[in-house]
């Protein structure tokens, strides 16, 4: 069973896909194709990594205080 989280990134997927391929067709402007693009490293990044992009880019507070 999808939740509503996962119903939202796969139809932001779509999009950012039809964005960055609009954009290089020169149907949108380039900042369509940007966002797009950079949604899309987004997302693959978190399906190699395994965990959400938020916790990978996020700063341990252990590392910072030593």
């Amino acid at each position: 069973m999808t939740t509503n989280s996962d119903t939202v990134k796969n139809t932001l997927d779509v999009v950012s896909v039809f964005a960055t391929i609009g954009s290089f067709l020169e149907m949108f402007t380039p900042v369509f194709g940007l966002i797009g693009a950079v949604w899309t490293v987004m997302r693959i990044t978190e399906m190699i990594a395994g965990k959400p992009f938020s916790e990978l880019i996020r700063r341990k507070k252990d590392a910072v205080n030593e």
